[in-house]
C-alpha cells in the first residue's frame, strides 16, 4: 500500500502521535476514469498517488489535481479537501453558488490515498498550522503559506531569529518601551523647557499653542496635531542664533508640523514613517486622541534590531551616483533577505517604497539647486507611487512647477535625472510617463488642465494617464503642489460625465479568466501560444489594482494611492465590507510575492510568467484561489458598473 509523504505539506507539520493517527485511518481508494466521488465519500481528504482528478461545479470545470505519474508535474502529489464548499462570488453572497458542493471525476484511472476527514479534524483542533492550511478561508491558507516561507524546517515549534523580527514588526507600537509625556506651554522659555528635559533625562518636550489651553488653565492634547515638538537641537540652534533662553519662547523654535502614530499601529508603519519623514520621536496616541507616549527612534530599532535604517543613512550621505549606486544595491540585497526571511510583502514593498524615494530625493538635491527643489514638487506614479513596486522595474514619474516659476535648465534637469535613473538601474518608461515629457512636467495650472481634459476621456491614452496621476505620490519639494493636484482631481471627477467611472472600470475587465488553465490556457495571457506561463500581472495584479482604484474615484477618494489604503477607506465608506476587502488585499499580496520570487529566482527581469507546474500543491492551491478572487471581483465589477463584456 503506497504510504503518506510526511515531507509534503500539509503532512510535514505533524508530529509523531500526529502521524500514527492519521496512518490508521487512510486506505486506499481507485477511481476508473468518469467515475465520480460519491456523496458519501466527500469526506475525506485525498492525496492523487496517480492519475487525474478534475474538480467541477455544476458540471463546469474548476481545477485539476495530478499525481506524480504526469511528467511535467515536478512537485510533490496534488491533494484536496472534498469537504471545501465554493465560496461565493458575489461581495453580498447573492450567488447560490456557496450552497453548492463541488463534485470530483477522475479524468484517467485515478489511484487516491482516503483520508477520514474525522482525524483532519482532531488534528486540526491541536495543529494550527494544519488547521490553516485546510481552512475555508483563503487568508487563512495564505497565512499558512507564509509561516511555511518564515521557516523551512517548519517542523520545529521554535521560531527562528528571521520570524522572530517578522513577528515583532507586526506587534503594536504600544509594545515598545515608550518615553514619557512632558509638554509646556508654548510662552514658556527656552530655558524652562531645557530644565523640564534636563530633570526627566530627555532630548524634547511637547510644545502645547497658546490658542488650545483649556478654560481651567489646563494643557489641551487631545489632538495630536495641536501638538508641536521642541528637541535640544532646537535649543542649540536659538543659542547659535544668539537668542536669550531665559526670554524666548518655545513657540519661536517649536515644530508644529508634527507626526504622530496610533497606539494599535504596527511597530513596522512607526518605521516607515520615522524612515519616510526623517524624524526620530513619535507621540503615540490612544483611540481618544490623548498622547499617551513618544517612540524613540533608538528605542524602537532596539526592539526590532531591524537594518533597513542603515541603508537610509548610506543614501543620506551619499555625495554623488556612484555612492548611491552602493545604496540601491544595498536596497536590492535588504529585498532578498527579507523575502527569504519570510517578512510579509506588504511589509517589504512599503518600506522599499520609502527607500527608492530617499533615492529620488537625493539624486534630485544632486542636480537642481535649492530655488528648483523649492518652487517644485517631485512625484512618482504607477506602483512606485502605490508602494507596491518591489522590482526595479518602469519609472513613472512628474514634476508639478509652481505657477509662474520657470527655469531655463529644467529640460535638462529632468533628462539629467531620468538617465541617471536608468543607469541606478530603474529602467526608462515605455510609455514616457517621466518627467522627461514635458507633459509630464508643466505648472500647476496646467496640470490641472490637463486632468480636465483627461476626464472627457477623448482618447484611450486619458485612462492609463489618469490612473497614473490617481496614483500619484509625494517624493521631495512642495508637497502643497500634490495636494492642489489632488483636490483638482476632486473638482475635475465631479464635473465630468457620470458615466465617466463606468467607462474608466472597463479596463480592469479587458483580460481573460484563467481559473481554467490546468487544461487549455488563453494565449492573451501566457504570451507565446501554448505556453503553460500566466502572466501575474495581467491575470491578478491589474485586475486587482485597476479595480480598487475605480471604485476609489467613485467614492471621491483620491489622497490615498496605495491599494491597501483604499481598501481601509472603501470599508470606511462602506462601498466593501471588512472580510471582502481582507480577501482582496491578501490576494493582491499573494501574485506580488510570486512575482518577486520569479524576480529572485531567475534573470526575467519583468517578473511576469510563472508556470503553475514548478509550483508546490500548496501554492497551486492558493493561486488557483487568487484568480477565482479576481474573477468574482470583476464579476462584482462588472454587475456594479453594468458592463457587459464578451
Amino acid at each position: 500500500m503506497p504510504h503518506l509523504d510526511f515531507t509534503q505539506p500539509p503532512f510535514d507539520v505533524l508530529s509523531l502521535a500526529e502521524r500514527q493517527s492519521i496512518r490508521k485511518n487512510t486506505q486506499i481508494r481507485y477511481l476508473a476514469k468518469n467515475e465520480n466521488l460519491t456523496a458519501e465519500e466527500l469526506q475525506y481528504l485525498y492525496v492523487v498517488i496517480k492519475g487525474q482528478i478534475e474538480q467541477l461545479l455544476d458540471g463546469e470545470f474548476v481545477a485539476s489535481y495530478l499525481g506524480s505519474n504526469h511528467s511535467d508535474h515536478l512537485n510533490n502529489n496534488d491533494w484536496f479537501d472534498s469537504r471545501r464548499l465554493p465560496e461565493s462570488l458575489t461581495e453580498n453572497n447573492l450567488n447560490t453558488e456557496a450552497l453548492q458542493t463541488y463534485q470530483f471525476r477522475a479524468a484517467e484511472d485515478t489511484l487516491l490515498l482516503q483520508v477520514a476527514g474525522s482525524a483532519v479534524d482532531k488534528i486540526s483542533a491541536q495543529n494550527h498550522l494544519v488547521r490553516q492550511m485546510l481552512s475555508d478561508k483563503l487568508p487563512e491558507r495564505l497565512k499558512a503559506l507564509q509561516q511555511r516561507r518564515n521557516n523551512k524546517s517548519i517542523v520545529s515549534a521554535s521560531y527562528n531569529d528571521q520570524q522572530e523580527v517578522q513577528q515583532i514588526m507586526l506587534q503594536p507600537v504600544i509594545d515598545v518601551n515608550l518615553l514619557p509625556v512632558h509638554i509646556v506651554n508654548a510662552n514658556n522659555s527656552l530655558y524652562e523647557a531645557a530644565s523640564i528635559m534636563t530633570k526627566a533625562g530627555l532630548k524634547h518636550v511637547l510644545v502645547q499653542p497658546l490658542d488650545h489651553l483649556k478654560n481651567e488653565g489646563e494643557v489641551q492634547y487631545g489632538t495630536g496635531h495641536l501638538l508641536g515638538i521642541l528637541t535640544d537641537t532646537d535649543i542649540c540652534r536659538a543659542v547659535s542664533d544668539q537668542q536669550d533662553p531665559a526670554t524666548t519662547p518655545c513657540q519661536h523654535y517649536a515644530n508644529f508640523n508634527l507626526r504622530t502614530i496610533k497606539a494599535s499601529d504596527e511597530i513596522g508603519d512607526a518605521l516607515l514613517t520615522m524612515t519616510r519623514y526623517r524624524i526620530h520621536r513619535l507621540p503615540v496616541m490612544d483611540q481618544n486622541g490623548d498622547v499617551v507616549g513618544i517612540l524613540g527612534q533608538s528605542d524602537m530599532l532596539a526592539h526590532i534590531g531591524h537594518h533597513s535604517q542603515l541603508i537610509s543613512i548610506q543614501i543620506e550621505q551619499a555625495k554623488d551616483l556612484s555612492s548611491l549606486d552602493t545604496a540601491v544595491e544595498l536596497i536590492g540585497r535588504y529585498i532578498r533577505a527579507q523575502h527569504q526571511n519570510g517578512v510579509k510583502i506588504g511589509n517589504i514593498s512599503r518600506m522599499v517604497q520609502t527607500l527608492n524615494a530617499q533615492v529620488f530625493t537625493k539624486l534630485w538635491q544632486l542636480i537642481v539647486p535649492d530655488e528648483v527643489m523649492t518652487n517644485t514638487c517631485l512625484i512618482v506614479m504607477g506602483s512606485e507611487g502605490r508602494g507596491e513596486q518591489i522590482m526595479r522595474t518602469d519609472q513613472d514619474n512628474a514634476l508639478i512647477l509652481r505657477d509662474g516659476y520657470t527655469h531655463p535648465d529644467l529640460p535638462e534637469f529632468a533628462d539629467t535625472f531620468n538617465q541617471h535613473l536608468a543607469d541606478l538601474g530603474y529602467p526608462l518608461c515605455d510609455g514616457n510617463i517621466m518627467m522627461t515629457n514635458p507633459m509630464w512636467r508643466q505648472p500647476l495650472k496646467q496640470f490641472n488642465a490637463q486632468i480636465g481634459l483627461w476626464f472627457r476621456n477623448t482618447d484611450p491614452m486619458h485612462g492609463i494617464y489618469l490612473s497614473a496621476i490617481l496614483d500619484g505620490e509625494y517624493v521631495c519639494g512642495d508637497e502643497s503642489l500634490l495636494t492642489q493636484v489632488r483636490q483638482h482631481l476632486k473638482v475635475a471627477h465631479r464635473q465630468s460625465d457620470p458615466m465617466f467611472v463606468r467607462q474608466f472600470a472597463r479596463a480592469a475587465l479587458q483580460f481573460g479568466d484563467v481559473n481554467q488553465w490546468w487544461q487549455k490556457f488563453v494565449p492573451l495571457l501566457g504570451g507565446k501560444s501554448g505556453s503553460e506561463d500566466i502572466d501575474l500581472k495581467k491575470a491578478g495584479i491589474f485586475p486587482l489594482v485597476h479595480g480598487i482604484r475605480t471604485l476609489a474615484l467613485e467614492n471621491d477618494i483620491l489622497e490615498l494611492p496605495s491599494s491597501k489604503n483604499r481598501l481601509k477607506a472603501l470599508v470606511q465608506a462602506r462601498a466593501l465590507t471588512q472580510e471582502r476587502a481582507d480577501t482582496l488585499l491578501e490576494a493582491l499580496e499573494f501574485f506580488m510575492a510570486q512575482r518577486l520570487s520569479v524576480a529572485l529566482s531567475t534573470d526575467d527581469k519583468h517578473a511576469r510568467q510563472v508556470n503553475p507546474m514548478t509550483l508546490t500543491a500548496l501554492e497551486r492551491d492558493l493561486l488557483k484561489e487568487c484568480l477565482a478572487v479576481v474573477k468574482s471581483f470583476k464579476n462584482q465589477l462588472r454587475q456594479h458598473y453594468q458592463l457587459e463584456l464578451a
